[in-house]
């Protein structure tokens, strides 16, 4: 569990590649300058940790690019204190970034082993998100509703109608959208019926899953 400053100089120029690459939110940049993005990851990947690459974790899923982070992170606009929902917990990369721009953090993981191995490595490095849960992504946290802010790290082929629904007016969605590329789309919602939708180009996740196994 350690942070040499032979890391912590390679992530600083990780946050400068962000910015040349357009990343222009400062407390972002910021924050992703304090997580150390070498301890989320296996170390046989461990010098590779601050090249804006994705990179595989447990149960088949992915700790996503650096870029694709900040890129979704500055979509949503995150104020301090905003509540927000993450569907994919995953390594927990995407959750301690939200957690040190000040979010109160709700997150759910649809793979169990997963989400035991990632609360646990969350606490012990003392990020404390509000809530994380196992279960469908899909189907959001409606207990919680509603949300300021809702981040979807996994492609969904369709957008959730629950998700919607848990959007508070005024409140950002961002979620990538398809099957292979998805397109990161944000939504706004303007009013109880009414979401303004505006699209960023093409990306590419692992699948959002549906269903707890």
């Amino acid at each position: 569990m350690k942070d040499t400053f032979k890391q912590q100089g390679k992530r600083r120029q990780l946050v400068d590649s962000l910015k040349q690459k357009g990343i222009k939110d400062n407390s972002l940049l910021e924050a992703i300058n304090r997580v150390p993005r070498h301890l989320f990851m296996e170390s046989s990947f461990e010098d590779f940790a601050y090249q804006d690459k994705a990179f595989p974790i447990a149960e088949g899923q992915t700790i996503s690019q650096p870029f694709t982070v900040a890129f979704q992170t500055e979509l949503m606009q995150v104020k301090k204190g905003d509540k927000i929902l993450e569907i994919g917990t995953g390594s927990g990369y995407q959750t301690a970034v939200l957690c040190e721009l000040g979010a109160i953090v709700y997150s759910i993981e649809r793979q169990q082993k997963l989400f035991k191995s990632t609360k646990r490595f969350l606490e012990k490095l003392g990020y404390r998100p509000k809530h994380l849960s196992f279960g469908d992504g899909y189907k959001g946290l409606p207990d919680y509703a509603p949300f300021d802010k809702i981040i979807v790290t996994a492609g969904a082929p369709f957008v959730p109608k629950p998700l919607m629904a848990q959007l508070k007016i005024g409140g950002r969605m961002v979620i990538p959208v398809g099957e292979d590329p998805q397109i990161m789309t944000l939504f706004v919602r303007t009013a109880k019926d009414k979401f303004d939708k505006h699209t960023f180009g093409e990306f590419r996740f692992v699948p959002l899953l549906e269903d707890k196994n």
